[in-house]
C-alpha cells in the first residue's frame, strides 16, 4: 500500500469504528464516555430554559424522579420539589439544594390541604410549564402473596397513591399552566401483562394509564399535553418491595437491546415531552424500556 493510502485509509478506520461503537450505544459522542448513549447537548442544549418544572416523588438520588429533575436543571428549567412528610424532608432538601430549586414543598398527594397548600406557593411562581407525576404506593403484602388475596383497603390505597393522585394534583395545578404545557406520569408494562408479584400495582398503573388518556383529553383544549412513560426495570428504592424484582431485570437478556434501562434515558425522554420538541405528543405511553414491551417469545435461553 502506498504511503497516501495508508494515511487515507487509517482515519476512515478510526471514524467506521467509532461510528459502530456509537451506533450500538457503547459511547457518547459528545463526552467520549463509554456506556450507553446519552442525550448530545452539544446540538440542542437549553430545551427547557425559560419554563418551571414540577416534579412529585423525588425520594433519593437512585429514583428516577431525581434523575428527571436532573435533566430538566440540565436544560435550563426553573426546578420545584415536593417531599412527603418528615422522614423525606431533610433528604429531598439536601438533594433540592444541589439542583438549585427555587421551591422544596411537602405534600401529601392524598390530603387535599396539602395540595392546596401546593398551589398556594405555585402561584407565585406561575405560569407552571411542566409537571411530572412519579408517585406510586402499594402495601408490602400485595406485592408478595397472590393477587387474589389482595385486601380491600389494600387495593384502594394502591389506586388513591398511583392512580388517583393523577388527576388530583392534575385538577390542581392545571389552572396554574396559562401558557399550555407539559404533565407526565410514569407506568410500567405490569399494566397490560402480568408480571409476577407485581400485583396490585399493575392494577393501579393500568388504572394510571386510563386516567393519563382521560385527562389529556380533558386538558387538550387549554394545550396541556399529558402523557406517561413506560420505564424498563430500574433498581430503586421502592422497585425493592417488589418480591423477587431481581429476576425482573433478567428482561435485558431478552430486551431487543440486550440490555436493562439506564434512568438517564427515561430522564431525556421526559425532557422531550416537556419541551417543545413534544408539543403535538398527548395521550400517549412511550416506553423506555430497550425494546422490551415488543417481546413474545423468546428464542435466548
Amino acid at each position: 500500500m502506498a504511503a497516501w493510502q495508508r494515511w487515507s485509509a487509517t482515519p476512515h478506520r478510526k471514524v467506521r469504528a467509532r461510528r459502530k461503537r456509537a451506533a450500538v450505544g457503547l459511547e457518547d459522542r459528545s463526552t467520549g464516555l463509554r456506556g450507553p448513549a446519552r442525550y448530545n447537548g452539544q446540538f440542542m442544549p437549553e430545551l427547557l430554559a425559560g419554563k418551571t418544572a414540577l416534579v412529585l416523588g423525588v425520594a433519593n438520588k437512585w429514583s428516577i424522579a431525581y434523575a428527571i429533575a436532573s435533566a430538566f436543571v440540565r436544560e435550563g428549567a426553573s426546578l420545584v420539589l415536593t417531599y412527603q412528610g418528615e422522614r423525606q424532608q431533610q433528604t429531598v432538601e439536601e438533594l433540592g439544594a444541589e439542583l438549585k430549586a427555587v421551591r422544596v414543598l411537602n405534600c401529601d398527594v392524598t390530603r387535599q390541604e396539602d395540595l392546596d397548600h401546593l398551589v398556594a406557593e405555585l402561584k407565585q411562581l406561575a405560569p407552571i410549564h411542566t409537571v411530572v407525576h412519579s408517585i406510586a404506593f402499594a402495601n408490602r403484602e400485595d406485592l408478595t402473596r397472590p393477587f387474589v388475596e389482595t385486601g380491600r383497603e389494600g387495593y384502594l390505597l394502591a389506586q388513591e397513591v398511583s392512580a388517583y393522585s393523577l388527576i388530583a394534583v392534575s385538577r390542581a395545578v392545571a389552572p396554574l399552566m396559562s401558557a399550555g404545557g407539559s404533565i407526565a406520569t410514569l407506568t410500567y408494562l405490569g399494566s397490560t401483562r402480568v408480571v409476577q408479584n407485581y400485583n396490585v400495582m399493575g392494577v393501579a398503573k393500568a388504572a394510571l394509564e386510563a386516567c393519563m388518556r382521560y385527562l389529556a383529553n380533558d386538558l387538550g383544549p387549554a394545550n396541556i399535553r399529558v402523557n406517561a412513560i413506560s420505564a424498563g426495570p430500574i433498581k430503586t428504592a421502592s422497585a425493592r418491595a417488589v418480591k423477587d424484582f431481581s429476576k425482573m431485570l433478567g428482561a435485558a437478556n431478552i430486551a431487543p437491546l440486550r440490555r436493562n434501562t439506564d434512568p438517564a434515558e427515561v430522564a431525556d425522554a421526559a425532557v422531550f415531552l416537556a419541551s417543545d420538541l413534544g408539543r403535538g405528543v398527548t395521550g400517549n405511553i412511550l416506553f423506555v424500556d430497550a425494546g422490551f414491551h415488543i417481546i413474545g417469545l423468546s428464542s435466548v435461553d
